[in-house]
């Protein structure tokens, strides 16, 4: 099901939001003149949701206690399981873009060539979209090993934060088209 959303609508609710850094990325594209992303587009039809989502995000990503390397593999793993395009698609272009991960889709699928604390975060990604109430012991150890307890709670939080935003994305059919390939210089 898609959604309509004229461009005075993108405006109105990107400028209320404009300073954000949670909005780097379309700030960049709304100043060389294109819309931002299609899910910020369909979030801009309620305004208060993309507060919300600028408010969510910024306590997670990109700001919170996690590396970066550790939640985009966090979000690209969920986002595949979730069959989202556009979370999936994006989020490789930002990491490439920003020299974050190289080959972030082959990273997900071949854990022991990533770190342990990687590793095992990907793991958690999966045991927590699978079952979230029977997480193995074997895992839940590990974790208390390479994680604090608020970056257990950030972690749990981020999986949970993308999931929505997959469904969200999937449901409304919001699509990614390469916008932040125009952006490289700017994003790094």
């Amino acid at each position: 099901m898609r959604v309509t959303v004229t461009p005075e609508q993108i405006r109105t609710a990107f400028e209320a939001v404009k300073d954000d850094p949670s909005f780097d990325e379309s700030r960049g594209l709304w100043e060389r003149g294109r819309p931002p992303v299609e899910m910020v587009q369909a979030m801009c039809l309620r305004p208060e949701l993309l507060r919300a989502f600028a408010g969510f995000g910024h306590s997670v990503y990109p700001g919170g206690l996690l590396e970066r390397r550790v939640k985009e593999l966090v979000i690209i793993t969920a986002s595949t399981e979730n069959e989202c395009q556009f979370c999936t698609s994006s989020h490789c272009d930002l990491v490439e873009i920003a020299d974050i991960l190289d080959e972030p889709l082959q990273l997900i699928e071949l854990p022991p060539h990533v770190a342990p604390r990687e590793r095992v975060a990907i793991e958690y990604t999966r045991a927590v979209m699978r079952d979230s109430n029977r997480i193995p012991p074997a895992l839940e150890e590990e974790l208390k090993e390479r994680f604090t307890d608020p970056e257990l709670v950030e972690l749990t939080f981020l999986i949970g934060y993308i999931n929505m935003l997959n469904l969200f994305n999937n449901a409304l059919g919001v699509r990614y088209h390469g916008e932040y390939a125009i952006l490289a210089p700017a994003v790094r």
